[in-house]
């Protein structure tokens, strides 16, 4: 089964979250550390059998290209001031960022124009409030949940007793009894490593579809898996 990536974000997303996952200065990007976990993330994409858009590979390409000139030696002479590598990036990644900014600020206020022609909540105090978790958190915590990935066990997945279909089955069962779980309880429950893959690719499957949404009550935080109209009744 191959994962489409349309409704998850893009290459400045990945860059984006990674800035602010490590707590990293966007105007002084360790350019060496970013290109790694970017090139990190690309192959579990990859190995998940992941369709990555050819702009994931255009910026892994840009970006061992800033990193071979970062590496350069620079000039000693004081009046040849160079460019900075990185200064078109991070150009880009601000101007993104602006935009992205802007897009959550009409979604929220799109979102509360709704309540005012929906039913509202008997009682809306003390309401939880979630953060809707990014693709990228969810191949954090799946990287968490397996350490080091033998490359083959991607490959047997079609030929153990787990399959996508079924995990998407055993999921929507789950929730059906318990209206939010823990994307660590689903990880630890799980009996091999195969099982976290498969398990990983339903999840994704079903958010595409979306029958479930990630869900995180802090930035970076643990993240929980519920049906989406649990998730929005509110909304």
């Amino acid at each position: 089964m191959k994962i489409r990536l349309d409704i998850f974000e893009g290459p400045l997303d990945l860059l984006i979250y990674l800035i602010k996952k490590e707590h990293l200065n966007v105007y002084d990007i360790p350019i060496v550390q970013v290109v790694d976990q970017y090139i990190q993330y690309l192959e579990l994409m990859q190995l998940l059998d992941i369709n990555l858009a050819s702009e994931y590979l255009v910026m892994a390409a840009n970006l061992i290209n800033i990193k071979s000139k970062m590496l350069l030696p620079r000039e000693e002479d004081p009046q040849e001031a160079e460019e900075d590598p990185r200064e078109e990036l991070v150009r880009r990644l601000l101007e993104y960022e602006k935009f992205k900014e802007a897009a959550e600020f009409l979604r929220d206020k799109e979102v509360e124009r709704n309540k005012y022609f929906k039913r509202p909540a008997a009682d809306l105090t003390g309401a939880e409030v979630y953060i809707e978790a990014s693709i990228f958190d969810l191949i954090s915590a799946f990287k968490s949940a397996l350490k080091e990935i033998p490359k083959d066990i991607f490959f047997e997945v079609v030929k153990d007793e787990f399959t996508v279909e079924d995990k998407i089955h055993d999921l929507l069962h789950l929730l059906l009894s318990e209206e939010k779980v823990s994307l660590e309880k689903l990880f630890s429950s799980a009996r091999s490593k195969i099982e976290i893959v498969v398990t990983f690719l339903a999840i994704l499957e079903l958010i595409k579809l979306k029958e479930i949404a990630a869900v995180q009550e802090d930035l970076f935080g643990p993240i929980l898996i519920a049906r989406r109209e649990n998730i929005y009744t509110s909304i």
